[in-house]
Parts: structure tokens; C-alpha cells; sequence
């Protein structure tokens, strides 16, 4: 309760402990673009086999969020490069600076670049901070990479029940349902592995995840897609906007941004866009597609029981010519097509 009223009263004068949350992020040889969260709040520890209410608890915990403001975050990067940044109103950060040094240099060999991160605003005698340094990593794909994937996650490697009358499985699925107990969309991780590895199996052509869920859902998603072994990939979320938020809302839908940024951030490299029938990827890949006519390889959309969003899906897609667009029932149908294309083996 005295949290809650620190946080309505706007600024903290009294921090129990600290938790910098890091978000896998990508980034090339000489920009790094790394985003986190500075919260006044216990990790997270989702257990395998937890009761009902300690899913409901769990669940709780990620929405209920102590944000701490204008914290001072330094970033310590191999070759001892050392950036420091501070936090906004709601407890986020990033790092978007073009350095001089090679950071590929630092890479493991599926191009990830370890780091360090450490609070260095004012403690309180009782203050924990709950790791020295905090630990995260960012992509830098391989040069010889063949192609990226950029995959949607909700329904299509997740099932969530975003069609349902009033979300109520959207609901059910994604704030009631352990992370450990969600099941993937059949055959989505060995589709996944199979266009990681490309024809080469070098494992190196990278993998980009993203949902329109609120960067709250973090953890959960990142345990689920570790748990299932998707291959490793930088998690692309959003704010959260409350109906009492006042900011200006993006010119441009989330998804839609983000690709365009990837996009963007790697000229030389094509990509295949996996998405669902159930929203708007369909009228989203396209129109990437259309802006970037050379650059994507394929658009793999997975069919969804849902009869008028179906054939919305078909009338934006069965005269789309600019790159192929397959509209697929299992895993195993883009698999097949994966193959006959020459992405994968």
C-alpha cells in the first residue's frame, strides 16, 4: 500500500528495491538499440506447476508496477564502451547511440552481443538492488546470413483466441494460463528452426518476434518461447496505454513500424513475414510488401476459424501479386513451401 502511495503521489522518495528489466534487441556493428524498464518491483517467478492463485497472483504482479523516474542507468559494452541514460516517467529506457568501435566483434557465434547494466541513482539504507550487474544481450545478425523471419506471435505461434466473442479467450489464454502450460500452434518450432538454419545450417538467419501485447507481458512471453525452444530472437512489444493516457497515439500500427525499422536497420538482408489471418497482419505484410517489393521473400499466413475475417483476409490477398502470399492451415504446409522456394533444406 505505501508503494501505491509513492506511485500516486508521482515520485519516489524511498525505494524498497530495484529491478532493471532488459528486452532483447537487435542492432548492427557500429548502432546499438537497447531497451529496458527501471521498476521498484520483486523478478518475476512464474513456477512450473503453480496453483490457480498463484497464476492469478503472477499475473497480477505484471500489470501492477512500480515505476522508478529519471533513473540513471549506465551500460557497459565489451571493449569497455560505457553509455549512460535515464529513465522516463514510466520507468523506460533505451540506448540508441553509433559508436566507432566493431561490436560484431564481441558476437557469439548466432551473432549475440553480451552486456552489462547498472543503476547508479540514489539508494536508501534498506534499498536492495536485486542484481550487480543486471545482464542482457542484443543481436547483431551474421553478414552471411541468408534471410530473416519476422514472425507475429499471438495465434500465430500462440494460441490466443484474439477472434473470440468479447477476447474472452484472449483473456482466458494469456493472463489466467501459466507460461509453462501454453501450448504452441502445432509443428511452430520446428518450422522455426528449420528457416534459422536455412540451407547453409548455420543457425545464423535471425528470427524477430512480435505482439501487440503490452511490454508488461514480457517475461511470460520470453519463458514461453525458451520453454518451447523457438529459436533465440529480439521481442518486440508496446506500451501499455491506459484509457487515461493523453499522448499522441502512433501515426502508424505498431507491427508495422517495427518491420519498417528491421527493415531499415539491415538494407542488404530480405525477410518472410509469418503472421495470422485473425487481425491485420494480411493488410500489414502486404503493404510492407508493396513498399519493399524486393525485400520480402515470402508472407506465410495462418489460417484462423473465423469466417468473415477469412474472407477479408482473401479479398486483400488473392490479387496481390508483389511477392507470393500463402494462406496456410499447418505448420507442414509452409514447411513445404519453405522448401520448394530454397529457404530451407
Amino acid at each position: 500500500m505505501k508503494k501505491r502511495i509513492r506511485k500516486l503521489a508521482g515520485r519516489y522518495k524511498i525505494l524498497d528495491q530495484i529491478l532493471i528489466t532488459i528486452y532483447r534487441s537487435y542492432g548492427t556493428h557500429s548502432h546499438l538499440y537497447i531497451l529496458g524498464r527501471v521498476l521498484d518491483n520483486d523478478a518475476l517467478k512464474i513456477a512450473k506447476d503453480p496453483s490457480f492463485f498463484k497464476t492469478i497472483k503472477n499475473t497480477w504482479k505484471q500489470f501492477d508496477t512500480f515505476e522508478i523516474p529519471d533513473a540513471e542507468v549506465e551500460l557497459v559494452l565489451p571493449g569497455k564502451i560505457v553509455a549512460t541514460t535515464k529513465s522516463d516517467p514510466e520507468g523506460y529506457f533505451l540506448f540508441d547511440d553509433v559508436l566507432d568501435q566493431n561490436l560484431a566483434e564481441h558476437a557469439d557465434e548466432e551473432g549475440w552481443v553480451g552486456f552489462k547494466l547498472f543503476y547508479r541513482g540514489p539508494l536508501g539504507k534498506k534499498t536492495e538492488v536485486q542484481e550487480e550487474p543486471f545482464t542482457g544481450s542484443f543481436l547483431i545478425p551474421d553478414p552471411e546470413a541468408e534471410f530473416g523471419v519476422i514472425s507475429d506471435i499471438d495465434d500465430t505461434i500462440l494460441h490466443t483466441g484474439v477472434t473470440s466473442f468479447l477476447k474472452w479467450r484472449l483473456l482466458k489464454n494469456s493472463l489466467l494460463t501459466n507460461a509453462y502450460q501454453r501450448i504452441p500452434l502445432k509443428g511452430a518450432p520446428d518450422l522455426y528452426k528449420k528457416l534459422h538454419l536455412g540451407v547453409s545450417g548455420k543457425n545464423n538467419n535471425p528470427m524477430f518476434y512480435l505482439s501487440n501485447s503490452p511490454w508488461n507481458l514480457y517475461e511470460y512471453l520470453k519463458l514461453f518461447l525458451d520453454y518451447n525452444q523457438f529459436p533465440k530472437g529480439p521481442i518486440l512489444l508496446r506500451n501499455f496505454r491506459t484509457p487515461f493516457d493523453r499522448s499522441l497515439k502512433p501515426e502508424k500500427p505498431h507491427k508495422q513500424k517495427e518491420i519498417a525499422n528491421i527493415l531499415k536497420t539491415y538494407p542488404g538482408l530480405n525477410f518472410i513475414l509469418i503472421g495470422d489471418s485473425g487481425e491485420h497482419d494480411a493488410s500489414i505484410y502486404t503493404e510492407i510488401a508493396a513498399q519493399y517489393p524486393n525485400r520480402i521473400l515470402a508472407i506465410y499466413l495462418r489460417s484462423v476459424k473465423h469466417r468473415k475475417q477469412m474472407q477479408r483476409v482473401k479479398s486483400i490477398i488473392d490479387n496481390f501479386e508483389t511477392t507470393p502470399v500463402l494462406m496456410v492451415e499447418s505448420s507442414e504446409q509452409a514447411v513445404k513451401h519453405a522448401r520448394e522456394k530454397g529457404f530451407i533444406k
